[in-house]
């Protein structure tokens, strides 16, 4: 802080004491504003990461802890500034009466090949400290940012490295800032013990390179840093991206891997048909539950004749089930044709010759004297079938035939010549 230095000169005699004992209060007050004067910022600098800038800077606290201190910060080209002697500069603020410590400048896109002069002041009660500047180079002083994306490929037994280039605050590369960049990729063998870590290495100004000579089935971690010679600029390493290498597969390895899917295979299919007998049991013993009936209904339903249960023929069941079967011919119908009765009574002459040589013949061949009408081809026999006295049936389809011929013949015997016993008759 400045001390103050009030200079007193000798009065002209012309002027009275009176006057000056009223030009004494405006002195004093003078000497008390220069004197309350407040410090300024200190260890001004800017930190800076490709094309990201801010100001940051230190001040004491303990000088003016009760009073509310603010800072207001400027900027200007540097070629503004050797140009000042001709024309007036004017300063761009960046921030103003602002109670933080820092200010961002990344907004006002500062030319990355320029030089710039940045300055701070603080601001207590109305009063202003003295300016503390900073001159500035983006290309000097800016950081350079580490990749800003690491990705990496298989490529059989090798590894391909896939590299982004550092972003400027407008997401756009910092290759056309920086043309001479390159990267440091670091490489090594995955192990738990990182004492023993073999690293190895390899510089490429390329986006895309590829590692070689590695192990096949074997872990690889990659890690790159940005570089830039002119003013020895040399980003942080990114953080350790890991991969594993690709081979051919061994014998053994391919017949383990098909017997394990087998064993897969078998194990998921005997689920699903246990699963699925399962379901079937629960589903059938729900619908359909068991219920035994008692022994005694059991014996009874399965003894009825109803009964849809399968059981062995005994010998006095085989008579229920088979039956006698009897074949009886087709009955005959007989006609009797009775002649009128005075050709009876009165035989011709003429035909008793005929009738005695009918009687002979017939009675040479042993014949009944009844003589079917249909001849012997309609006495074709039809069969009969009946259960259970079957002779007897057919003795009861004869039966009506005989009492009807009984029914006829007495008075047809009453004119007949018994000696004889020759009737025409047609069957």
């Amino acid at each position: 802080m400045k001390s103050c230095q009030c200079y007193l000169f000798r009065p002209p005699s012309i002027m009275s004491v009176s006057s000056w004992v009223c030009l004494l209060p405006l002195i004093l007050y003078t000497c008390a504003a220069e004197g309350a004067k407040p410090s300024s910022p200190q260890n001004v600098s800017v930190l800076s990461l490709n094309t990201n800038y801010t100001l940051t800077w230190d001040w004491d606290y303990n000088s003016s802890d009760t009073l509310a201190v603010s800072f207001t910060t400027e900027f200007i080209p540097n070629r503004k500034f050797r140009l000042s002697s001709k024309r007036v500069i004017v300063w761009k603020r960046a921030c103003v009466e602002s109670q933080r410590r820092s200010c961002d400048l990344t907004s006002f896109n500062l030319h990355y090949l320029s030089f710039f002069i940045l300055r701070v002041r603080a601001n207590v009660n109305g009063s202003h400290s003295d300016w503390v500047q900073k001159m500035f180079c983006p290309d000097t002083d800016a950081d350079l940012g580490p990749p800003s994306k690491v990705d990496l490929g298989p490529a059989g037994g090798d590894l391909d490295v896939f590299i982004s280039d550092p972003l400027t605050s407008t997401n756009t590369s910092m290759r056309p800032l920086q043309e001479d960049l390159y990267y440091h990729i670091l490489y090594w063998e995955k192990s738990e013990d990182t004492q023993v870590l073999r690293t190895r290495s390899v510089n490429s100004s390329a986006n895309m390179l590829t590692l070689s000579g590695l192990k096949s089935w074997t872990w690889y971690c990659v890690s790159i840093q940005t570089c830039y010679d002119f003013y020895n600029k040399y980003s942080s390493f990114t953080k350790p991206l890991c991969m594993q290498t690709q081979g051919t597969l061994p014998w053994w390895q391919i017949t383990l891997y098909f017997l394990a899917s087998l064993l897969v295979f078998f194990v998921l299919m005997l689920s699903v048909l246990c699963g699925s007998f399962w379901c079937y049991k629960t589903v059938k013993y729900t619908l359909y539950p068991p219920i035994h009936l008692p022994k005694h209904f059991q014996e009874y339903l399965d003894d009825s004749p109803s009964s849809d249960v399968p059981r062995l023929l005994t010998p006095d069941s085989e008579s229920e089930l088979l039956c006698e079967v009897t074949i009886c011919p087709e009955p005959l119908v007989l006609e009797v044709h009775q002649p009128p009765p005075e050709a009876l009574q009165e035989p011709h002459p003429d035909l008793e010759p005929d009738i005695r040589h009918s009687r002979q013949d017939s009675g040479g061949s042993n014949d009944s004297g009844i003589y079917s009408t249909g001849g012997s081809s309609g006495l074709r026999p039809f069969p009969s079938l009946s259960c259970e006295g079957g002779r007897a049936s057919c003795q009861d389809i004869y039966d009506p035939m005989q009492v009807k011929m009984r029914d006829m013949t007495p008075g047809i015997r009453s004119q007949l010549i018994t000696d004889e016993g020759v009737v025409d008759m047609s069957v």
